[in-house]
């Protein structure tokens, strides 16, 4: 008996320490470097962005490295809301690693394990942009693939405009912004020149050339979309966390690719006149200044 209570306290004093290692590394450690963080004013609208998640599927990658990489996800997404509890969350895109090849039941899979994975409340307004690992670059999206994600997750296919608490947002489908003439790219051409139409006649209505305006008052938008506006490359962004290193960082960008094509962007910056842009797809950081609005870039939450 005296052996037996013996060895039980000596494996016990052998696996506190790890268990307690274990909590510490995977659950608390989270908490301790989240906790220093807040938000800079009171009173006003809190969101969390995120970019490119990526959620391996079934083809790629080996099994424990999606187990790690979902784990760790998972922990840091539910601290931060625990702690911070934002009004919003956004994801910029490229939520799936490879949402182009699924069929309808490997989406709803994917689907399913991702509102596990990045789980909000019904009181949190969570918004989810089109990526090209979701769908495909443009040349590569299918209509039925497409349409698929839209419908799963309740988005629109090319553009979107919705308010939160005053503040007016524009979520745009990059690989929609091709200005090819596909009928994809027509319909977003279309939205966007109906929305500029109006945000104008919202601003100032004249009865003469306005049919409608927006329920809110005006203020200028805010884009949210999965490619960056177009740039040269990385070496254009200020000081920001997460920005590519050296080797990485003078890499020219190709448009329709890295960002959206110059002749895209000033069409959208003609028509929408934003006061911020935010998009993703790169997997490093950066701020930039334009004209009157600084555009961000989020890196990747994943990899």
């Amino acid at each position: 008996m005296f052996h037996k209570r013996s060895l039980l306290k000596r494996c016990f004093l052998l696996l506190a320490p790890l268990v307690l290692i274990f909590l510490f590394n995977e659950v608390l450690i989270y908490y301790l470097v989240i906790f220093p963080c807040s938000w800079p004013e009171k009173n006003l609208t809190n969101i969390m962005i995120l970019a490119d998640t990526h959620l391996l599927g079934i083809r790629n990658g080996h099994w424990f490295d999606k187990l790690r990489r979902e784990w760790q996800m998972y922990r840091s997404f539910q601290s931060a809301m625990t702690l911070l509890q934002p009004n919003a969350v956004f994801f910029l895109g490229d939520i799936f690693d490879e949402g182009q090849w699924s069929s309808e039941k490997e989406l709803q899979t994917y689907a399913k394990r991702f509102d596990s994975l990045f789980y909000v409340n019904k009181n949190v307004t969570r918004v989810i942009v089109i990526g090209n690992h979701d769908v495909g670059f443009h040349y590569a999206i299918r209509p039925d693939n497409l349409d698929r994600f839209a419908s799963q997750f309740g988005v629109s296919k090319t553009v979107e405009h919705f308010t939160l608490n005053g503040n007016h947002f524009v979520v745009i489908n990059s690989m929609a912004m091709e200005r090819d003439g596909c009928r994809l790219c027509a319909e977003a051409e279309r939205e966007i020149l109906k929305m500029g139409k109006m945000f104008s006649c919202t601003l100032s209505f004249d009865e003469k050339t306005c049919l409608k305006k927006f329920d809110q008052p005006y203020s200028r938008p805010i884009l949210l979309q999965h490619f960056p506006l177009y740039r040269e490359s990385d070496e254009i962004c200020e000081s920001f966390p997460d920005l590519a290193p050296p080797d990485i960082i003078k890499e020219k960008f190709r448009e329709r690719w890295e960002c959206l094509s110059k002749e895209s962007t000033d069409f959208l910056l003609d028509q929408l006149n934003p006061r911020a842009a935010f998009g993703g797809h790169v997997h490093f950081g950066c701020r930039r200044g334009w004209k009157n609005f600084y555009e961000y870039t989020v890196p990747s939450f994943s990899w």
